[in-house]
């Protein structure tokens, strides 16, 4: 019973991330809540305490979810620079399919600016969880330095927020009615100005 609890749980969170991915914290009312993870009220105060309980283990498993499809896309390149750069086109072709579910934005960023001046606590968790994700590819481009593949002098925390401000440029201007060609050429732009931190050999 306690495994099925769980697996139970876990589906659960996965349909409240894609309400509140798709509607906001604010957007998303106790009925609509209710109807997509099925439970009744009382089951959702006694498994995640409140509504507010629910959106934040719900931000963290998006950004749990998005930290874990780089790294393994990363996985997949035996240069950093190159993984990160098809990183960047792959989102860019993430963002330009209509069917992608439930926003083309990314849910922290969207909660940073729901939150900001209304909901304190939430808006503290987006920003501490853009806080590990810089700090993530800091670590990342700073293991590329080592490696030898971007130049000695380069400085990896500067150039992740860099990265991390393209990605999110890039997914915010997917909402925007354009074509997926020009997103996924601005996605090819974006990788193309990391050549310029690219050590010379």
């Amino acid at each position: 019973m306690a495994r099925n609890a769980r697996y139970d749980r876990q589906v659960a969170l996965e349909k409240a991330m894609n309400l509140f991915w798709e509607r906001g914290y604010s957007g998303a009312s106790m009925k609509q809540i209710e109807q997509a993870l099925d439970m009744r009220p009382g089951s959702i105060y006694a498994t995640f305490g409140n509504k507010d309980g629910l959106f934040g283990e719900a931000l963290t498993a998006y950004a749990q979810q998005g930290g874990a499809e780089l790294r393994e896309h990363l996985a997949g390149h035996s240069s950093m620079l190159d993984g990160l750069q098809s990183y960047l086109r792959l989102v860019g072709r993430q963002s330009s399919k209509e069917e992608v579910p439930p926003s083309r934005a990314c849910m922290i960023v969207k909660t940073l600016l729901e939150a900001s001046n209304t909901n304190a606590a939430i808006a503290e968790q987006a920003n501490a969880i853009l806080n590990t994700i810089e700090q993530a590819l800091t670590d990342l481009l700073e293991q590329a330095r080592i490696q030898g593949e971007l130049m000695p002098d380069t400085n990896c925390g500067r150039l992740a927020r860099f990265l991390q401000a393209q990605l999110i440029g890039l997914r915010s201007f997917a909402q925007r009615d354009v074509s997926p060609e020009q997103i996924a050429e601005l996605a090819d732009d974006m990788a193309a100005t990391l050549d310029q931190f690219r050590a010379r050999h």
